[in-house]
C-alpha cells in the first residue's frame, strides 16, 4: 500500500515538475526584461534537477543543481546586474516572439497529446539499463569526436564574442 502510494506520488511530482519545467521554458521565450528571463531559466533549471531526481539518476540532478543554477547562473545574473536596464526594449512586458511560442507550445501539446493517445511506448518486453559506467564506455567510443568539436566550436565562440565586445568599445571610445 505504502509502496503504490510512493510510486502516485512520484507520478505526480514528475508530472508538475514536467509542466512546471515547460511553463518555466515557455516564459523565456516570451519575457522581455533579462533577469525575469534569468529567473525563469532558473527555475527551468531546477526543475530538471528535480525531474532527473525523481528519474534516479541523483548524480545528475545534483550536478544540474550544483553546476547550472548554482554557478552559472550567478554568474549570469551578475552580468545582468551589469546591463543599463533603463534601455528602452525592456519596457514592453512580452516579446514580440509571443505568438509563435504559443503556437509552438500549442503544436507540442499537440504531440504530446497524440503519442499518449496511440500509445507510443517502448515494448514491454526490453530492459534497458544504461548506467554510468555503460554511458562512459559509449561516450568514450563513439562520442570523443562529438564532444570534442562542440568544445572547439564554444571556443571560437567565446573569441567571437571578444572580438565583437573589443571592436564595440573601439567605436564608443
Amino acid at each position: 500500500m505504502i509502496e503504490n502510494l510512493l510510486q502516485n506520488l512520484d507520478t505526480l511530482l514528475l508530472i508538475v515538475f514536467g509542466i512546471s519545467a515547460l511553463v518555466a521554458a515557455a516564459l523565456m521565450l516570451v519575457l522581455r526584461h533579462p533577469m525575469q528571463v534569468a529567473m525563469a531559466l532558473i527555475s527551468t533549471m531546477v526543475f530538471l534537477g528535480g525531474i532527473y531526481g525523481l528519474l534516479g539518476v541523483h548524480f545528475i540532478a545534483a550536478f544540474q543543481v550544483l553546476i547550472y543554477v548554482s554557478a552559472v547562473m550567478v554568474f549570469m545574473v551578475y552580468v545582468i546586474m551589469l546591463i543599463d536596464v533603463r534601455d528602452p526594449s525592456f519596457t514592453r512586458r512580452f516579446s514580440t516572439l509571443l505568438v509563435p511560442g504559443v503556437v509552438g507550445g500549442i503544436l507540442l501539446l499537440a504531440v504530446l497529446a497524440y503519442a499518449l493517445w496511440h500509445g507510443l511506448r517502448a515494448p514491454a518486453h526490453t530492459t534497458v539499463s544504461f548506467g554510468l559506467q555503460q554511458f562512459s564506455i559509449a561516450f568514450l567510443d563513439e562520442y570523443w569526436l562529438h564532444f570534442e568539436l562542440t568544445s572547439v566550436l564554444l571556443v571560437a565562440a567565446v573569441v567571437a564574442a571578444l572580438a565583437v565586445i573589443k571592436v564595440t568599445r573601439k567605436k564608443h571610445g
